[in-house]
């Protein structure tokens, strides 16, 4: 096997709600998880942005992220993403400014385009339905790296305090080529979310790499897959704990998210072979399997890739078994960086 290309490893944390459980509980499950992984050696730990969905506790995102930096050492920390068009540029210029002046030289800002949410949810954000939204978007995020990256005591007539020139490192999220050619006009990072959507990665990642322009934050592509990784003892185990996120997949196709439910021994009794073909689909970028199989999943995904870092997620039920599964994703990673063809 070919020696892959460096990569760093990262965790994404949607803070799931398990069924029978509360936020409260979520969260500590995510103070938990962020302590291990800092840790461990995860590079960052990112949250994402969601609302009106019971399962998933990290709706207001920057407040939880200052919570766990809080309580953290030297992780990075940030945002995977914030949708920006459920806020003003200006709030969340100031948010993250706040948390990078209180937390220096440790939080990300990850943008995305998506709301994050259905539609009566949107208007709940005070949002207009229009498209207005989408139509700002790349000036949005501009205006954001006007504040940032604006040498000290520069005026704005309207400006971010704090917010000027903190350069905080900003990243474009997306699953289409709509936000992979717009990362790369840019010059920014790109992190695709294969974890939910892998259908376009390949063509997302092609484009963006060939279209990237250099900018003054970022000279060469850098680019982020997400994965989903559930590790446990044994492949069998391993099944058993991914049932959980399969069937909050179709909990919430189905229109009904809620918490994350128990892992079942058979699925069978639950979905539909149309269910199961499109949330098959949908996990395609999934490792479920013991340390081997999540080893050799991993160095086959990298040799495909040639990602610059892996964001791993794991909708697990019990919060010893999801750490447990990542703690074997970081092993995983580190024998596929080590190059041993034997243990691969």
């Amino acid at each position: 096997m070919s020696e892959p290309k460096p990569f760093k490893l990262s965790v994404l944390d949607l803070s799931p709600v398990p069924a029978q459980a509360t936020p409260a509980a979520a969260f500590r499950n995510s103070l938990a998880l962020a302590r291990f992984a800092e840790s461990a050696g995860f590079h960052r730990y990112w949250l994402a942005e969601h609302h009106n969905m019971t399962g998933i506790a990290s709706a207001a995102t920057s407040v939880l992220i200052g919570y766990l930096a809080a309580n953290t050492q030297h992780l990075r920390l940030g945002s995977g993403g914030v949708m920006l068009p459920n806020h003003s540029p200006l709030v969340i210029a100031e948010q993250f400014a706040t948390l990078a002046t209180l937390y220096p030289d440790r939080i990300d800002l990850g943008i995305g385009r998506a709301p994050g949410s259905d539609q009566r949810t949107m208007m709940a954000l005070r949002r207009h339905m229009s498209g207005s939204h989408e139509d700002s978007f790349p000036q949005d995020i501009e205006q954001l790296i006007r504040w940032f990256d604006a040498p000290v005591g520069t005026h704005f007539d309207v400006q971010p305090v704090p917010g000027v020139a903190t350069q905080i490192p900003v990243w474009l999220l997306g699953s289409s080529l709509y936000s992979a050619q717009l990362a790369a006009r840019l010059g920014l990072p790109f992190a695709f979310a294969s974890h939910f959507a892998p259908e376009m990665l390949s063509q997302a990642i092609s484009l963006y790499r060939e279209q990237f322009h250099p900018s003054a934050r970022l000279a060469e592509p850098y680019v982020v897959i997400g994965i989903n990784v559930i590790a446990a003892e044994s492949n069998a185990r391993a099944r058993y704990l991914f049932t959980s996120q399969q069937q909050q997949f179709i909990n919430l196709r189905r229109g009904m998210p809620g918490p994350l439910p128990e892992p079942v021994e058979n699925m069978d009794h639950i979905w539909s072979p149309a269910e199961k073909f499109g949330v098959d689909r949908a996990l395609g970028m999934s490792l479920v399997g013991d340390q081997k199989t999540i080893t050799r999943g991993m160095a086959s995904l990298q040799q495909h890739y040639q990602a610059d870092e892996i964001m791993v997620n794991g909708q697990i039920y019990d919060i010893d078994a999801r750490i447990y599964s990542f703690s074997q994703a970081m092993a995983a990673a580190k024998t596929v960086l080590s190059g041993s063809d034997e243990e691969i």
